[in-house]
C-alpha cells in the first residue's frame, strides 16, 4: 500500500513512491520494449491512422488510394479504380508504374516486401521517383497492411504478374510470379480486409463518404479517372473532370447566383506549383477550401493564409485606386472580403511539411509567400480587365463591412456578461446545478410542451433545457446583423456562452454536450435542419469539437399487458412485434411529438444515459455539406425542387 506523507515546511501533500517490481524504481535496460517491424503500428493505430473508429477505416482505402494519385501526379497514371467487395475488403488498381519487385540492394529482399512491411519505406524521400506526392512518411500502405486481417498485392511489370500475400503485417510468401501480362502492362492492385480483432465497433464503408472524398481527389487531380464500385450494394460512381479546381468552384456554386465569371491562377515557382480558383456569389457565407498534393488540409495552413490574404489585399488596393472606397472609410477586413466568397487553393510542393501523419494542416511557411504572389498578381489582374465584376464585387464587400458593423453592435449586446442574468430567454433556460462544462450538457428543446416534459424529467444535476417556440431564422438567408436581431438565435448564443462571429470561444462554452431534441414528424426535421444549419455556418468550431449531437426520440410505444416497449426504428418495431409473437392485444403508440410523453417517459427513452441514443453530429466532407446546405436552405428554389423530387419515393414517415 503506498502511504502518503504531508510535507509540514511546504503545506504540500507528497505521494511517496512504490517499491520493487510494481513501480518504476527499478528502472533498468530490461524495462525498454523494442516493438519489431509493424508491431508498432498495431499497438498504436492511432498515431498512424488516427485510431480504430470508422473514420480510421475510410482512412485506410485513403492511404492506399494516395499511393495511386501519387503515380498520377507523376505523370505516369490515368485510371484508379476502388472496388469493396462483399467480405468488406478493398482492391485498388492503378495503371502506374508498379511497385518494384526486384531485389533491394540493403535489405536483400524483393523492393515489393520492402514498402509493404517496413515503415518509412518507399520512393518519395530521395526525390528521383516523385517529384510531389502525398504520402510523405513511407508509412502509409504499411500501415494499412499492419491492421489487416490480410493483405494481397500484384503487380504488373516487364510482362508478368508478381504477388504477395500478408497476415496481419507478416508475409506468409515470398513475392512470387502469378501468371503473364501484356509487355506494356504496368500496375498496382493492392487488396486488403481490414483487421476485425482491431476495428470491433461494428464499423463498415460507407459509399457515401468514400464518394465525397474520391470526387475531391478527382477535382484536384485533373484528367484522372477515378471510379468506385461497391460491390455490397451494386453501386457505382466514376470521376472524370477536365476542368480541375476550376470545375470544383463552378461544382460548389451549382446552387448560388454568381457575380462574375471564376478566377483561375496557376503557376510555378521554384518547384512549387500553385493554383487557385475564385469566384463571388450572393451567398452570406464564405467556402473556401485548401489541398496539399491532393490531399484536403481541412485545418488550412499557409497555403489557405496566403489565398485570403493576397484576396484582401488586391480588393482594397482596387477599391481605393478606383474610389470605390472612400478616404474617411477603413479598409475591408478579411471577414468582409469573404463573404459570398468561393475559393478553392491547391499546391503541389517536392516537400510539404504537414502539422501530423493525418495531414489536416500544411505548415510550409515559405507556402504562404508564393500563394499570396500568385493569386495577388492573378487576382489584380482580372479586377483590373473587368472593372463590372469589380464593381459589383466591391459593392458587395461594402454591403457586409456595413451588415458586419450593424452585427457587431447587436453581437455587444447578446454576449455582454450578465447577458444570462438580465436577458429574458424564451421559455426561460431550466439551468443545471453543476458549472463543470465537462460533465453538463444543453437540451435545445422543440416547443414550451416538450421544454416542460423535458424540465420535469431531467435530472437537474446536469441537464439544462432551453425550449425554442417556433422556427428559428433560417441563417443559410440572412446575415449575421439580421441572425442577431432573432430572439431564439439570442437565446442559444447567451445560454452557449461561446459569442459568435470574431468573438466565438469555445473556451467559454458552458455545456460540452448541446444535445437537439425536436419532434419525430416534418416539423420537427424541419427545426432541426435550421438548427444545424446555424450551428454549421455559424459555429462550425462546436461541431468540428464533437460537441453537438442529436437526441433520438422514439417512434413507437408498443403495450402488451403489462410490458412496455419502445421502438426507434421501423426494424425495432418489426422485431418486437415478432418478439410479442403479433398479438393481436399489442396496443401501438405513433409518437410525433416530444410533448406526447410524460416527463417519466421522456427520460427513460430520450435523456437518460444508460438507454439513451445520440447522434454525434460530425462533417466527413466541408465542401459537400457546404453545398448542400446551400441547396436545401438556400433561396434557389429549382435545385431544391429537384432534390425533393428525387428522393420522394425514399421518404418512410410523411404527416399529411
Amino acid at each position: 500500500m503506498n502511504e502518503i506523507q504531508i510535507d509540514t515546511a511546504q503545506g504540500r501533500k507528497k505521494k511517496e513512491l512504490p517499491m520493487g517490481n510494481s513501480g518504476s524504481i527499478n528502472y533498468t535496460a530490461n524495462n525498454i520494449q523494442v516493438l519489431e517491424g509493424l508491431e508498432a503500428v498495431r499497438r498504436r493505430p492511432g498515431m498512424y491512422v488516427g485510431g480504430t473508429d470508422i473514420k480510421a477505416l475510410h482512412h485506410l482505402v485513403y492511404e492506399v488510394v494516395d499511393n495511386s494519385i501519387d503515380e498520377a501526379l507523376a505523370g505516369v497514371c490515368d485510371t484508379i479504380t476502388v472496388t469493396i467487395h462483399p467480405d468488406e475488403s478493398v482492391s485498388v488498381t492503378d495503371n502506374g508504374r508498379g511497385i518494384p519487385v526486384d531485389i533491394h540492394p540493403e535489405k536483400k529482399i524483393s523492393a515489393l516486401e520492402v514498402v509493404m512491411t517496413t515503415l518509412h519505406a518507399g520512393g518519395k524521400f530521395g526525390g528521383g521517383s516523385y517529384k510531389v506526392s502525398g504520402g510523405l512518411h513511407g508509412v502509409g500502405v504499411s500501415a494499412v497492411n499492419a491492421l489487416s486481417e490480410w493483405c494481397e498485392v500484384k503487380v504488373k511489370r516487364d510482362g508478368k504478374v508478381y504477388k504477395q500475400r500478408y497476415e496481419r503485417g507478416i508475409p506468409v510468401m515470398p513475392v512470387d510470379i502469378a501468371g503473364d501480362c501484356d509487355p506494356g502492362e504496368t500496375g498496382t492492385t493492392t487488396t486488403f480486409r481490414y483487421d476485425h480483432t482491431l476495428f470491433t465497433n461494428d464499423v463498415e464503408y460507407r459509399f457515401e463518404t468514400l464518394v465525397q472524398r474520391f470526387r475531391e481527389m478527382a477535382f484536384v487531380t485533373r484528367q484522372v479517372k477515378l471510379s468506385l464500385f461497391d460491390e455490397r450494394i451494386q453501386k457505382e460512381m466514376t470521376f472524370y473532370f477536365e476542368g480541375g479546381i476550376t470545375s470544383f468552384v463552378r461544382y460548389l456554386n451549382k446552387n448560388r447566383k454568381v457575380i462574375h465569371s471564376v478566377v483561375h491562377a496557376e503557376k510555378e515557382i521554384d518547384g512549387i506549383t500553385i493554383e487557385a480558383a475564385i469566384q463571388y456569389t450572393n451567398a452570406y457565407a464564405e467556402s473556401v477550401y485548401s489541398f496539399a498534393n491532393t490531399i484536403n488540409t481541412i485545418d488550412g495552413g499557409s497555403h489557405l493564409t496566403g489565398l485570403k490574404s493576397a484576396v484582401t489585399r488586391s480588393i482594397n488596393e482596387y477599391a481605393r485606386k478606383s474610389n470605390l472606397l472612400k478616404e474617411a472609410e477603413v479598409n475591408f477586413t478579411g471577414d468582409d472580403t469573404r463573404e459570398g466568397l468561393t475559393a478553392i487553393v491547391c499546391i503541389k510542393h517536392p516537400d510539404p511539411q504537414f502539422e501530423s501523419q493525418t495531414k489536416v494542416k500544411l505548415m510550409n511557411a515559405d507556402v504562404q509567400t508564393l500563394t499570396q504572389q500568385v493569386v495577388y498578381e492573378a487576382f489584380n489582374m482580372y479586377l483590373e480587365e473587368n472593372p463590372n465584376a469589380a464593381k459589383s464585387i466591391i459593392a458587395k464587400c461594402l454591403t457586409s463591412a456595413r451588415a458586419r458593423d450593424a452585427a457587431r453592435k447587436a453581437r455587444d449586446l447578446v454576449i455582454r456578461k450578465s447577458a444570462l442574468e438580465s436577458m429574458t430567454l424564451p421559455g426561460k433556460l431550466a439551468d443545471c446545478s453543476s458549472r463543470n462544462p465537462a460533465n453538463t450538457e444543453l437540451y435545445i428543446v422543440e416547443g414550451d410542451s416538450a421544454g416542460g416534459s423535458a424540465k420535469q424529467g431531467r435530472d437537474r444535476n446536469f441537464q439544462a433545457i432551453l425550449p425554442l417556440r417556433g422556427k428559428i431564422l433560417n441563417t443559410e438567408r440572412s446575415r449575421l446583423d439580421k441572425i442577431l436581431s432573432n430572439n431564439e438565435v439570442k437565446a442559444m448564443i447567451a445560454a452557449l456562452g461561446t459569442g459568435i462571429g470574431d468573438s466565438f470561444s469555445i473556451k467559454t462554452l458552458r455545456y460540452h454536450r448541446i444535445i437537439i431534441m425536436t419532434d419525430a414528424d416534418v416539423d420537427g426535421s424541419h427545426i432541426r435542419t435550421l438548427l444545424l444549419t446555424f450551428f454549421f455556418r455559424y459555429m462550425p468550431q462546436l461541431i468540428e469539437a464533437g460537441n453537438l449531437y442529436i437526441a433520438q426520440p422514439p417512434l413507437y410505444r408498443i403495450a402488451y399487458k403489462k410490458i412496455i416497449r419502445y421502438a426507434y426504428t421501423e426494424a425495432q418495431r418489426e422485431e418486437i412485434f415478432k418478439e410479442l409473437d403479433g398479438s393481436e392485444k399489442v396496443t401501438l403508440s405513433r409518437y410525433k411529438g416530444l410533448g406526447e410523453m410524460n416527463p417519466e417517459q421522456l427520460w427513460e427513452t430520450t435523456m437518460n444515459p444508460e438507454n439513451r441514443t445520440l447522434l454525434q453530429v460530425t462533417i466527413e466532407d466541408a465542401a459537400q455539406a457546404d453545398r448542400t446546405f446551400d441547396m436545401l436552405m438556400g433561396s434557389e428554389v429549382p435545385p431544391r425542387r429537384k432534390f425533393i423530387q428525387t428522393h420522394a419515393r425514399e421518404v418512410i414517415n410523411l404527416d399529411i
